[in-house]
């Protein structure tokens, strides 16, 4: 897909990858609507944007079909399109299973699987309006290898990633793609909120703007999945392959973990 020129929507574009997704969108020259629950960082996007294109701030919960709605008809009558529909808004809940509420399961799933649904559901006459066009669900590489202390994130990934391929299936012969990516841990708010637990586990963080610019190439290049370079690479493959090796291997850094 050529970029310039066309017109994207970005959830959870206040902060981390999302911010950084909506700038790389800018600098390649696409018209941006931010999306997000707060309004005051969504405005500190808009100012990092390309100041020649009209980009627009629309202040929503995706989680809620009224403001689903809402969004839906501003694009409506703003572009009567939408090229790219790039569903990030997520959240992490870790820790042990035992000490996650109710109101923090249901919350998880409804950000993580059902909104980005229901928002590919509800944007789909824009995206036919505008085929070829496409659905990119920003995922992760726990929604590969389910990790300890992160089950539910990780089942919500799980489910996104089998979203997107059914859904790549269904729209393929309707002229709408569907990108999966799969970025690594990601020095953002949300990793900076689990600071301990990051420590412990000791990943690599990779910088939000070097996820957009790999999500934005594989936009490019219709690519139906975009994970990081490296080591986690192959540790996808040999979860697929061999799952009983990641286990023993997960098993011993929780036990380092937990003897720490």
């Amino acid at each position: 897909m050529q970029l310039e020129g066309k017109c994207v929507l970005v959830t959870g574009a206040g902060s981390g990858i999302g911010r950084a997704l909506a700038i790389e969108a800018s600098r390649r020259g696409m018209t941006v609507a931010l999306c997000g629950r707060r309004f005051d960082v969504l405005a500190e996007t808009a100012g990092l944007l390309d100041r020649t294109k009209a980009h627009v701030v629309i202040p929503a919960d995706v989680t809620r079909a009224e403001d689903r709605h809402m969004l839906s008809d501003r694009l409506h009558e703003e572009w009567g399109r939408l090229d790219v529909l790039v569903n990030n808004a997520g959240i992490i809940e870790a820790g042990p299973l035992e000490r996650l509420t109710d109101a923090a399961l249901e919350q998880t799933i409804a950000t993580n699987v059902t909104a980005p649904m229901a928002l590919t559901r509800d944007m789909l006459p824009l995206l036919l309006a505008a085929k070829p066009s496409r659905v990119v669900n920003v995922g992760s590489v726990f929604g590969d290898i389910p990790y300890p202390l992160f089950a539910v994130y990780s089942a919500t990934k799980f489910a996104l990633r089998g979203f997107s391929i059914a859904l790549r299936r269904e729209l393929r012969d309707r002229g709408v793609g569907v990108t999966y990516a799969a970025p690594r841990a990601t020095k953002t708010d949300a990793a900076d909120a689990l600071e301990a637990l990051i420590a412990a586990i000791q990943p690599r963080l990779d910088d939000p703007a070097m996820v957009a610019g790999q999500i934005w190439r594989a936009v490019e290049v219709d690519a139906d999945s975009v994970y990081p370079a490296g080591a986690e690479r192959i540790f996808v493959l040999l979860q697929r392959l061999f799952p009983g090796l990641v286990d023993r291997a997960v098993s011993k850094q929780m036990a380092r973990l937990i003897a720490g």
